[in-house]
């Protein structure tokens, strides 16, 4: 059966995969091709293109269009949601409440317009409505080849779910526990996103790597988000969650006044300061802790099962999170879908749909399920460039001289990368070894904070000792503390607080990437790399080569490597 997904149906995060006979062939955000950073207010228009066309297939032969947003799970849940939210914010209660079918409109129309706009005729189409959480919990569970595990999702908000919990195994995926915005972790994080001077719904983060520089015991923001024993849940404060437009600081912003008068103005600018980094450390600390303890109350008696957890939603993007839930004795295995925000959704409804059909679904051994460029489409793009350019004979072993000399390059090869990491195919590489290394691709490449951390690639071959740990880490989702006799060998990938967030790479899933770095290593004797992604701050991942070259002649990259060519600003440079 041919499935195509597309998502996601909250205005953002736009996305399309296909599956054919339970197999992921393709997966793409249309944020990468319309250069739109999170496709906001775009129809996934060229994802479904691509994903059709890489398929090779017709559009009449797709069997099932599924999409991550359920009417039914809004009706069942929208009474809940009244009650919950009448007296704090009534204007949002009495909407879910009494338009909701107006809301199925508008979903029906977005999908309708979306599917006419990529050649596939809407009326004679099986639509399949998912409901938004188990579209998440399915991007896990199905792709992570677990026979069975407990599924995590948390994100801001689903039709009205905010956070579900529950198993999963050859029977499907059973919810046990469900709570509902607007007591929302990923509306709480995106509020003190907001604060903090970064872009909700895009900064998180950000507040992420800012959080280890600060304290969390020198700010108390129990008042804005607590857990409560007593009904085992936790309930954030309306007075300064996504407050209403009456009682925010400002009408662009979803923080309160309240929280202005208490923590002082807005951060600004891009350095670290008081207190503000010490928000950022509560912020961090309260979702680590809230988290834990929801999946201790909810979940731990089937972890003890078999110790496998699955998760996803916008949450579960956060690494630093992650760390703190593979620490818990009972949890063996985490599982993280690498596009595991909105964009997710595409893959995870596609996937319920097949499952719930009896279909196998493949493991997701690796993310390379992007468009892809040959040796000629990149020559094409080049020809009138006036770089210097050069084909070479072995592109890996050039790299890793480039590196070893100190050089920083653009690393564009084969399948773009599925999810916002950047895994060896879209990445700037750099060397890890060379202190100032990455001050210099946040100061005058990427344009962004000189705070911010990078990650390594890492050999497999060495992971355990370098991350203390045999956890598989393919997708860059779980932060580890790294082994400190490696602190001093690798300074530009380890963060502040000792941890890292890597990639390990495969020899069998990316060996133009693992034989890069296994030639640097046997230059230097180190086998880890910088990577990060290949983008400029604010800017989508790079998709195709026109698209990198437009980043290379507009930032201080000297070098770039796409496909077998090796490109230069100037002949000196060399």
């Amino acid at each position: 059966m041919i499935i195509l997904g597309i998502a996601a149906p909250f205005g953002h995060d736009h996305s399309a995969a296909i599956l054919v006979d339970g197999k992921l062939i393709a997966a793409a955000e249309e944020e990468r091709f319309t250069r739109k950073k999170h496709a906001d207010g775009q129809m996934p228009i060229n994802a479904v293109k691509y994903c059709v066309k890489q398929a090779g297939i017709d559009p009449r032969d797709i069997d099932r269009v599924a999409y991550p947003w359920s009417y039914k799970a809004l009706r069942d849940k929208r009474f809940e949601y009244f009650v919950r939210t009448i007296r704090t914010k009534p204007s949002r209660a009495i909407k879910k409440f009494f338009r909701n079918n107006r809301e199925l409109a508008d979903q029906k129309r977005f999908t309708a317009a979306t599917l006419s706009a990529s050649g596939i005729d809407p009326a004679k189409i099986k639509m399949d409505w998912v409901e938004h959480h188990i579209a998440h919990a399915a991007s896990s569970f199905y792709f992570s080849g677990a026979a069975e595990a407990a599924v995590l999702s948390i994100d801001a908000g689903g039709e009205i779910t905010a956070t579900l919990m529950g198993y999963a195994d050859h029977r499907g995926i059973v919810p046990t526990k469900q709570i509902i915005a607007p007591d929302s972790l990923g509306d709480f994080y995106s509020t003190m996103t907001d604060y903090l001077g970064f872009e909700r719904g895009d900064g998180e983060y950000k507040v992420m790597g800012m959080a280890p520089f600060g304290a969390p015991s020198k700010c108390s923001i129990d008042h804005i988000i607590r857990w409560d024993d007593r009904k085992k849940t936790f309930h954030c404060n309306d007075d300064y969650v996504w407050v209403n437009r009456s009682l925010r600081a400002r009408l662009d912003k979803v923080y309160s006044l309240k929280m202005v008068r208490e923590f002082g103005p807005e951060r600004e600018g891009d350095g670290l300061t008081e207190p503000y980094i010490h928000i950022a450390a509560a912020t961090q600390k309260a979702l680590e802790n809230i988290s834990v303890k929801l999946v201790e109350t909810y979940l731990k008696e089937e972890l003890l099962k078999h110790g496998n957890l699955c998760f996803a939603g916008g949450c579960a993007l956060n690494v630093a999170l992650n760390r703190v839930l593979l620490e818990q004795p009972y949890i063996r295995n985490l599982w993280v879908q690498p596009a595991s925000g909105d964009a997710g959704g595409s893959v995870g409804a596609a996937a319920y749909v097949a499952a719930q059909h009896g279909e196998k679904i493949e493991p997701m051994r690796h993310a390379y399920y992007g468009p892809e460029y040959s040796n000629k489409e990149i020559e094409e793009a080049l020809r009138l460039t006036g770089y210097s350019i050069s084909l070479e004979r072995d592109i890996a072993l050039k790299a890793a001289q480039l590196l070893h000399e100190g050089k920083i390059f653009g690393w564009f090869q084969g399948r773009m990368e599925w999810g916002p990491r950047a895994l060896g195919n879209r990445s700037i590489i750099g060397n890890a070894t060379i202190r100032g290394t990455a001050d210099k691709i946040n100061a005058i490449i990427k344009f962004r904070e000189t705070w911010r951390p990078f990650c390594p690639s890492i050999l497999k071959e060495y992971a355990a000792d370098i991350l203390n740990s045999t956890h598989p880490a393919p997708f860059m989702t779980i932060a580890f503390k790294a082994n400190p006799a490696w602190k001093e060998r690798i300074p530009e990938v380890i963060h502040i607080d000792g941890t890292c967030r890597p990639q390990v790479v495969d020899k069998e899933t990316n060996p133009r990437f693992h034989r890069l770095i296994s030639n640097y290593h046997r230059l230097s004797g180190v086998p880890v790399v910088i990577n990060t992604s290949l983008n400029r701050r604010g800017e989508p991942m790079i998709c195709s080569p026109q698209d990198a070259l437009v980043m290379f002649s507009e930032s201080g990259l000297e070098y770039l490597i796409m496909g077998d060519y090796l490109v230069k600003k100037a002949k000196e440079a060399a």
